[in-house]
Order: C-alpha cells, then sequence, then structure tokens
C-alpha cells in the first residue's frame, strides 16, 4: 500500500469535498507530506509549465495553468508528457452548476483517464440501469467497497421481494469476497481466458457515479429520483488532504479526486483481490503536485 492510504485515520463518512475557502490554519494538519512515497510520474513537466506562467486557452481566452478547467485541455503540457491511466471501470461524475470550476478536482480525473471518465453537469444525469451502477455517497444503507459486488448481485432479487430499502446484506466475511470487475482490458494479461474471467467476476457491475459539490449543495443532487434505489457505497477509512478544507467540518470531507482514488484502490484489493502496487496513483499526479506548491507557499510566506 502507498504511504498515503498509511497515513489515513479511520473516518465515519465520505463525500466529495471539493470546493471550499482556503484555511492557512489547515497547513500543518497536512500530515507530514502525506503524498510521499506514492508511485508517481516524473513532476517536471509541470515544474518546468510553472515555471513558464500561466497561458491563455485557445478555446476559452481564460488565464491557465496545466489545464483548462473549462474546455478540459492541456496548456504548456502536451499529451504525452502526462500520464494516461486506464481505469477498470468506467466513472461518471455528476457536477453541480454552481461548482467552481477552477477549485474543483474532478477535471484531474477526466484529464489523466479520459476513456474512462466522464463529467456531466447538473441537472444532466444519464439513465441508468440501477442494477449496473453504484453510487459513491454515504448514508443509512450505503455499503463499503467489500461488500459492493456481492450486494449489487442480490439487488434483483431483493426488489423482486420489495425489500429495496433495506440494507442489502450485512458485512460479509473477507474471504466470501470475491473478484470482482474488470470491463477494460488487462494491459499485463495476454490471456483472453483470464480476461474472461475478469469480465465475468465483474459482472454486474459497469459504472461508478461520484457527486463533484460542495458540501451544502450534495443534498441537491444525492436526493435526485434519478439516483434513488441505486446502490450506495461508503469510503470509511481515509482522512482528506486537501488544502481547501472548509473551516469547521471534519477532514473526512474527501475532494473528488480523493475519493476516486481510494474507491479504486479498495476496488483492486477487495473486488480484484489483487495486492495494490499503484496502479491508480498517477490519479494524483496533478493534486500531489499542487498540494506540495500550496503548502511551500504557506510555509514560505509564514502561515505554517
Amino acid at each position: 500500500m502507498s504511504s498515503l492510504d498509511q497515513n489515513q485515520r479511520l473516518h465515519p463518512s465520505c463525500r466529495d469535498k471539493t470546493t471550499v475557502s482556503s484555511d492557512s490554519s489547515d497547513t500543518c494538519e497536512l500530515a507530514e507530506q502525506p503524498l510521499q512515497g506514492l508511485k508517481l510520474a516524473s513532476h517536471a513537466v509541470l515544474e518546468k509549465a510553472q515555471e513558464r506562467g500561466r497561458l491563455k486557452c485557445s478555446k476559452c481566452g481564460g488565464s491557465r495553468m496545466f489545464f483548462c478547467y473549462t474546455c478540459c485541455s492541456l496548456l504548456g503540457v502536451s499529451l504525452q508528457e502526462i500520464p494516461l491511466i486506464t481505469l477498470p471501470v468506467k466513472i461518471d461524475i455528476i457536477k453541480h452548476p454552481n461548482e467552481t470550476d477552477g477549485k474543483s478536482t474532478a477535471i484531474h480525473a477526466k484529464i489523466l483517464a479520459p476513456s474512462d471518465v466522464t463529467i456531466y453537469t447538473y441537472p444532466c444525469i444519464p439513465d441508468y440501469e440501477k442494477d449496473e451502477v453504484v453510487l459513491v455517497f454515504p448514508g443509512p444503507g450505503a455499503v463499503s467497497v467489500q461488500d459492493m459486488m456481492q450486494c449489487l448481485r442480490d439487488m434483483p432479487e431483493s426488489r423482486s421481494h420489495g425489500s429495496s430499502d433495506e440494507p442489502c446484506i450485512k458485512r460479509l466475511k473477507s474471504e466470501e469476497v470475491q473478484g470482482a470487475t474488470h470491463t477494460a482490458k488487462n494491459p499485463e494479461s495476454g490471456n483472453s481466458e483470464e480476461a474472461k474471467g475478469l469480465e465475468s467476476r465483474v459482472y454486474p457491475l459497469q459504472r461508478v457515479v461520484f457527486i463533484d459539490s460542495t458540501w451544502n449543495q450534495t443534498n441537491k443532487i444525492s436526493t435526485d429520483e434519478r439516483l434513488q434505489d441505486m446502490l450506495r457505497v461508503e469510503l470509511k477509512t481515509r482522512k482528506t488532504c486537501f488544502w481547501r478544507h472548509q473551516k469547521g467540518k471534519p477532514d473526512t470531507y474527501l475532494a473528488t479526486i480523493e475519493a476516486i482514488y481510494y474507491f479504486l484502490n479498495d476496488f483492486h484489493v477487495h473486488c480484484l483481490s489483487q495486492e495494490y502496487k499503484g496502479e491508480y496513483d498517477n490519479l494524483l499526479f496533478f493534486y500531489s503536485y499542487l498540494h506540495s506548491v500550496v503548502n511551500k507557499a504557506k510555509t514560505a510566506a509564514g502561515k505554517c
């Protein structure tokens, strides 16, 4: 496991908290380099881009650094210079219309895993097959990643018996959890039979949904009828490193990119039944660099 995981504390809930005001008092609490030890591509390209300064986006005209969060395009950095990641499952992000683009980390996922991540702006929500999709969001009846696949398989039967409002299962023993899901091709496996085996274990999960909004705005999206009856998954063992921590709120509110990263980390271990060796660490490529830049700036300003 990466040192990022080793530095996390248990917490009761997880929400995608990405657009909160900066609080300098949080800087010293950002875990003694909590993002060290990740298997990341070199940040040299970002360091050079930062030295050149902000550039004007050719599409929208906005002044941006590294990428345009409005147009989802790179600036001052080429596609060949950043890591591109293939995810084991498709990711949908439902973004609140009032979410400040420049403060959201959802764009990181879209740029780094463009083939597997789609961002929708609420009220636009796809027409999901509820038995094939999970929503990563806490609440009554939310289950762990460990229990997710069995719950998803049990949903059609439970609904046929009129019990969809009840928690689908009790927590499974770890040895009962079987490998679950890899709809994308596994680049390390040239064995078609093995690939078919992974696809069969992954069934029926097709997509994972995350909400990208401030804490006070999440209710509007999470209670939308189109997301009701969808299995909810809760991350319970993580602590945020985000520098825009909301004053007075617990550090268990994760930034969107953190929530995606941690979900995939747990998914790899508990559902694919594989040792995690940093396969998705590069989802934090931009996040970890910006984290270090913010901390250095605050330290230099004597705010830490």
